[in-house]
């Protein structure tokens, strides 16, 4: 399956509609102005998931949700070693060293912004759509990529075999760092979610 050009763009729109909600949580939280923008949205086959991210090998922060309700899927935003690190400097205003020596008190920080991102994405599509989607508590991971995408793929057998790529920008404090926000659609809620949207027309197997 596919997507229309008008379908991608309706799905930017939401993203961007999220980021912002996002932005402005964050930017309360932090006291500080927070810019964040979906520039690009695609559709990728599943097993690309991982090198779109630099490989199965490139160690990665991931924050995981499992969605319910009308829509089920999982949500997997994962952050590269250098944006966890950037991400830390802003929220502890300290340098930091190797993502994979962040303190407890930072990886729930990371743990909370990706909950942030996600819940704001899923409250923009349930304003758009009318459906009713739940997020599960985050789970969050350090790990090479293909390791948390296998461990999320075998927590949801009934994931399809595409993915929704929403690339995201974040920029604080002149600093810039850019996540992957991968919407892993169940079999079937793809169509459920773009019959919503009112753009289904379109969709090419």
């Amino acid at each position: 399956m596919t997507l229309s050009p008008l379908q991608l763009d309706a799905l930017t729109e939401i993203g961007n509609i999220g980021a912002g909600h996002a932005a402005t949580v964050l930017s309360q939280m932090l006291n500080e102005r927070i810019n964040m923008s979906v520039p690009r949205t695609s559709m990728i086959p599943l097993s690309q998931v991982s090198e779109i991210v630099g490989g199965a090998e490139a160690f990665v922060v991931g924050v995981y949700i499992r969605v319910y309700g009308d829509a089920p899927g999982s949500i997997l935003y994962i952050f590269p070693r250098h944006s966890a690190v950037q991400f830390v400097n802003i929220l502890v205003g300290q340098h930091r060293g190797p993502a994979n020596l962040l303190r407890e008190f930072e990886q729930s920080a990371l743990k909370e912004i990706g909950n942030i991102l996600t819940g704001a994405f899923l409250h923009a599509l349930a304003s758009f759509t009318g459906l009713t989607m739940l997020p599960s508590v985050p789970a969050f991971a350090m790990d090479m990529a293909g390791a948390i995408l296998n461990t999320v793929l075998l927590e949801t057998e009934t994931v399809a075999n595409m993915a929704i790529l929403i690339e995201t920008e974040f920029t604080a404090k002149n600093q810039e760092s850019r996540g992957q926000f991968f919407l892993l659609p169940d079999i079937g809620t793809l169509e459920v979610l773009l019959n919503a949207i009112g753009v289904d027309k379109g969709c090419r197997r």
